[in-house]
C-alpha cells in the first residue's frame, strides 16, 4: 500500500526527479514546478500540501493538495471551502502497476481526515483530452460539474 511522505530536504530532489512519459508532459506540471508553487502559495497565505507517494522506501509519485480558494479569479466556484487535488502523478517507470488507483485512494483517505478543516467536496481539474486520467478519476466517483478551470475540465467528489 502506498503512503504519503511530506517533502523534506532529505527527499525533495528524489521527488523532483520523478517524471511522467513524454506524451503526458502537457497534462501535468513537473514536480519541481509544483513544489515551487506550493512554497509560493504558502508564503502568500494560501494552503498547499505537497507529498511524495511512496511504496516502502521508494518514491513512485507525487500529489499536492490545496484547501479553499486562492485568488477567486481563475478557480471554479467549488473551490471555496473545498479540498483540491492540485497535482497527481505516477512516475513513468511505475505506471500500469496499480499505483494510480492506490495513490488516488490514499489521497482521498487523507482528505477525508480533514487536515485543514471541514469540507464537503474535493475537486480537481483535468485536461479534456486526458482520457486515462478522466477514467481513473471517474472510477473513484469524480463527476464533471460543467465548469472549466484554465482550460481544464473540473470534476468533483463528495468527501
Amino acid at each position: 500500500m502506498l503512503i504519503l511522505h511530506g517533502i523534506t530536504l532529505e527527499n525533495v530532489w528524489r521527488i523532483a526527479r520523478l517524471k511522467v512519459t513524454k506524451a503526458q508532459e502537457d497534462y501535468v506540471a513537473s514536480n519541481l514546478e509544483s513544489i515551487a508553487e506550493a512554497y509560493a502559495t504558502e508564503k502568500s497565505g494560501g494552503i498547499a500540501l505537497p507529498f511524495g507517494l511512496y511504496d516502502g522506501e521508494e518514491p513512485v509519485g507525487f500529489v499536492m493538495f490545496g484547501y479553499g480558494a486562492l485568488d477567486g479569479e481563475n478557480e471554479p466556484s467549488v473551490a471555496k471551502d473545498s479540498y483540491c487535488i492540485w497535482r497527481f502523478m505516477i512516475a513513468q517507470e511505475y505506471q500500469r502497476k496499480g499505483y494510480g488507483k492506490q495513490g488516488m485512494q490514499v489521497a482521498l483517505d487523507y482528505l477525508r481526515s480533514r487536515p485543514c478543516g471541514n469540507a464537503a467536496l474535493c475537486w480537481l481539474s483535468v485536461e479534456p483530452e486526458n482520457e486515462v486520467a478522466r477514467k481513473l478519476y471517474a472510477s473513484f466517483g469524480f463527476v464533471e460539474n460543467g465548469e472549466m478551470c484554465e482550460g481544464e475540465t473540473v470534476m468533483v467528489h463528495p468527501l
